[in-house]
């Protein structure tokens, strides 16, 4: 095995949602060592202005670049909207994101044309969605609505009870009366909602999780480049610009198993 493909992947998000890639990745490419990001000391991202986010995952990238990464897999929709054009100009290692998987996905299986998106404000604004699923198919009817409220629920690791069940309510309403028959989790924290949210909609709705068909694609990629991991015991590291306590807390929930160790770091930010 050449020495690049015991090399990791970089993941990267605001926070914890990302780690609904990370759930696939292990799931779907057990060998494979992997570094997290978690730059919790800036999310949410979607209420943020695009050269911020620009500015965040340009220092994130040179982070994980600068620890080896062979591969970098944007594990963050509102980063996806925003900058992944750039990076991909600027990096030369591959990158993975997470829109196009679940656009390709929900086109797959709707069967009425009509796909809802759930995003953060950032992602909705962009229209990323939108415009891709008419490029693909211009007879399909997109909506989307933001959910500015799932990302803080997630971080807290609060995925049910009152609070979270009335914002969800709120949210899928405009969509359930347009009478969509697909949902794209437009936002890499939503999956941890899907029990919550399926409950809400109802088995007359399919919900998209991005994050299987991202591994898919990420898995092909590594073995085009002949650069997939198939023999080594895997290593994983966790950092965070925020609180490594929480995140090693909320992320051993998630992912049901010890989440560590978490590091702390400061990122070296640009005016990207």
């Amino acid at each position: 095995m050449n020495k690049k493909a015991s090399s990791p992947i970089g993941v990267f998000d605001s926070g914890v949602g990302g780690l609904s890639v990370v759930r696939e990745m292990l799931q779907q490419m057990p060998n494979e060592s992997f570094i997290y990001f978690a730059d919790t000391a800036h999310v949410p991202y979607g209420s943020r202005e695009p050269w911020e986010i620009k500015s965040f995952s340009t220092a994130i990238t040179s982070f994980l670049i600068g620890q080896g990464c062979k591969m970098i897999i944007i594990a963050c929709n509102t980063t996806n909207s925003l900058a992944y054009n750039d990076l991909i100009m600027k990096y030369d290692v591959p990158f993975i994101g997470v829109i196009e998987p679940g656009v390709d996905k929900a086109l797959s299986i709707t069967k009425n044309g009509r796909i809802g998106i759930i995003a953060t404000e950032a992602t909705t604004k962009s229209e990323v969605y939108q415009k891709m699923l008419k490029e693909k198919n211009p007879l399909i009817k997109a909506a989307a609505e933001p959910c500015p409220l799932f990302v803080p629920f997630v971080e807290k690791g609060e995925i049910e009870g009152e609070a979270v069940c009335n914002a969800a309510l709120q949210y899928l309403e405009p969509l359930i009366q347009q009478e969509v028959d697909t949902l794209i989790m437009g936002c890499t924290h939503y999956p941890f909602l899907m029990p919550l949210l399926k409950r809400i909609t109802g088995p007359a709705v399919t919900h998209v999780d991005p994050a299987k068909e991202t591994v898919k694609r990420a898995l092909e990629r590594l073995k085009s480049d002949n650069i997939l991991c198939v023999e080594e015991l895997p290593k994983h590291r966790y950092f965070v610009s925020g609180d490594p306590e929480a995140f090693a807390r909320v992320g051993t929930l998630f992912l049901n198993r010890k989440v560590e160790p978490v590091e702390k770091i400061t990122l070296q930010l640009t005016d990207s």
